[in-house]
């Protein structure tokens, strides 16, 4: 018996067989179009100008690391929440996920970052307010016509098409954008990344996932 459905797919994670399922789904037509429509007009970034265009067919799509350049943003996954209690010791204070957004976009030489963040306002606002004044801060606020997970979608593939992702330590849904991110042909630098706890900028990165597509010969 097994309390965790993942359990049955930890054997064959990140193998070829992993990755032609996580390839062949792909997010709603109808939400992807809010969230290009979102990036073209508050990011000026597109699938064109982004180097982040796919065939139409999932079985066709095959991206080389760095082939995708992204918009000019990066995009935090800043987990807040239950986070805050449960996993305390591996996550930064507001003032600390602050001095590491400016440390990225001053590394990339962008002014722009797209938050995705369950954090509560007050916390939104603080951190904003901590930043300085040059850095944009763009968030898709939840559409009446949209429903959570749909929202969720559109943060997702938002995220995707950053120039670069940070996201929070042991996330799920950190990990769903980075397996975007390899799927749309993003060096690997620009995706694996994690949010360090105060006073850890060296902290250890995520496991590398990257994508396979040929199924490795076997000898018998």
């Amino acid at each position: 018996m097994i309390d965790r459905a993942e359990t049955v797919l930890h054997s064959h994670f990140g193998d070829f067989h992993y990755w032609e399922a996580r390839r062949s789904m792909r997010y709603a037509k109808h939400l992807r179009l809010i969230a290009d429509e979102f990036r073209q007009e508050r990011l000026n970034s597109n699938d064109i100008r982004d180097r982040t265009v796919l065939s139409d067919s999932w079985k066709t799509t095959r991206k080389e690391h760095g082939e995708a350049q992204g918009g000019d943003y990066i995009c935090v996954h800043w987990r807040r929440r239950d986070f805050v209690r449960s996993h305390s010791a591996d996550i930064p204070s507001i003032n600390g996920t602050v001095e590491q957004i400016v440390v990225i976009l001053r590394k990339e030489n962008l002014t722009t970052v797209y938050l995705c963040t369950d954090a509560p306002p007050a916390e939104v606002t603080t951190l904003i307010s901590l930043l300085p004044s040059d850095i944009q801060v763009e968030r898709f606020l939840k559409d009446s016509f949209l429903n959570d997970g749909e929202v969720s979608i559109v943060d997702q593939w938002i995220c995707a098409h950053a120039r670069y992702f940070i996201g929070t330590y042991t996330s799920t849904f950190s990990y769903r954008i980075q397996e975007d991110r390899e799927i749309l042909g993003f060096e690997p630098a620009k995706t694996f990344n994690r949010l360090c706890p105060d006073g850890n900028d060296d902290c250890e990165k995520p496991a590398k996932w990257t994508i396979v597509y040929k199924e490795p010969s076997h000898r018998y």
